[in-house]
């Protein structure tokens, strides 16, 4: 059953290119520096804290360039222990070292004609980025236990959560990897400073597990909503991610009951023009100005398939329930604003 329809509006899962799903003016920012440097075949940077989602950033630049029908290869510098990650990015010799049994390709030389993604390459030994950069400048490498140079055509996408000059300025990462790596930096921001994304990237993520779980789960209560677009998320997507899928998991009919409990409202200081953030915000404050904003952008249109109740994932008698409790009235906004939309919603709840 395909439930995306009930989940938000129709069309928004085709409209999310690469998986990356969002409108809001950073994301915005970041997609269009990327269809600036995908089509050519310079080293890109990707820098954001964890759970920006820099791989499928990575991703995004291999689909849109000219290598897209050959191999994208990823390797995460953290994950492999400093002993070996020079033999999985450049492969090896059997007998090169105890243990090496047999020939083993790198993945530099599984990229050749494609894409090669190293994640927290900030975290790659100094001794390796030397060899890092003699790669990236001349595309010829050395196996271990080989004196035969093997010349590859690849394009390098880096991505760090670390500062990078910071780590040039304490001689913990060499400058001229950096500079050579810092072509075309491209900055991803955190999901607190995108908070108008959290609404879509919950119902994917709803309707993706909720299809993986073989569950139905529909309806999505504003204060459900309100509650994860007030919270920080430090964690940012991956963090946004996991949550939706236990609160999926969770869930009993086809109500979305996330255990709102394990969320920690952050309360944040006045800033300089005096306004409350988002964040600080109480749940009742944060779940009207959500159930506002809804009306706001389908012209005060309640019902339909691209009104505001199919936007908010809820049925068009709950949301009206919602507005009476929460003091929002469409016959009062009617006096300030005598648009046709919002004339027609009058009629729609009339």
């Amino acid at each position: 059953m395909m439930m995306w329809k009930t989940l938000g509006e129709e069309g928004e899962r085709e409209a999310a290119p690469h998986g990356i799903i969002g409108t809001s003016p950073l994301l915005t920012s970041v997609m269009e520096q990327i269809g600036v440097v995908a089509p050519t075949d310079s080293t890109v940077l990707i820098q954001g804290e964890t759970g920006t989602g820099k791989e499928l950033i990575a991703q995004a630049v291999h689909d849109l360039s000219s290598r897209r029908h050959a191999p994208f290869i990823k390797l995460n510098c953290a994950a492999i222990p400093a002993g070996l990650i020079e033999s999985e990015l450049f492969g090896h010799e059997r007998g090169a070292f105890t243990g090496a049994l047999a020939q083993r390709i790198g993945r530099f030389e599984m990229a050749n004609g494609g894409t090669l993604f190293l994640d927290e390459i900030g975290d790659l030994a100094l001794d390796l980025q030397v060899k890092l950069l003699r790669v990236i400048q001349e595309q010829e490498f050395e196996r271990l236990g080989s004196m035969r140079s093997i010349r590859v055509s690849v394009r390098l996408v880096a991505a760090t959560h670390h500062d990078l000059l910071q780590m040039v300025e304490n001689k913990e990462f060499r400058a001229d990897l950096y500079y050579r790596l810092g072509v075309f930096p491209v900055s991803l921001p955190p999901l607190r400073d995108r908070v108008g994304d959290i609404p879509a990237l919950t119902r994917h993520f709803v309707a993706k597990y909720a299809e993986r779980m073989n569950k139905v789960v529909e309806d999505i209560p504003p204060e459900t909503m309100a509650a994860m677009v007030a919270y920080n998320w430090p964690g940012n997507i991956r963090q946004l991610q996991n949550f939706v899928e236990h609160g999926v998991i969770v869930s009993r009919g086809r109500i979305f009951e996330p255990p709102l409990d394990q969320l920690r409202f952050q309360k944040e200081s006045l800033p300089a023009n005096g306004k409350t953030s988002e964040a600080s915000k109480t749940l009742e404050a944060a779940t009207r100005d959500h159930v506002l904003q809804a009306l706001e952008e389908t012209k005060w249109v309640v019902g339909g398939r691209h009104g505001a109740a199919a936007r908010l994932g809820i049925a068009r008698t709950t949301l009206i329930a919602k507005m009476r409790r929460l003091g929002i009235e469409l016959a009062q906004e009617q006096a300030h604003d005598k648009s046709a939309g919002r004339q027609q919603a009058v009629g729609a709840i009339a």
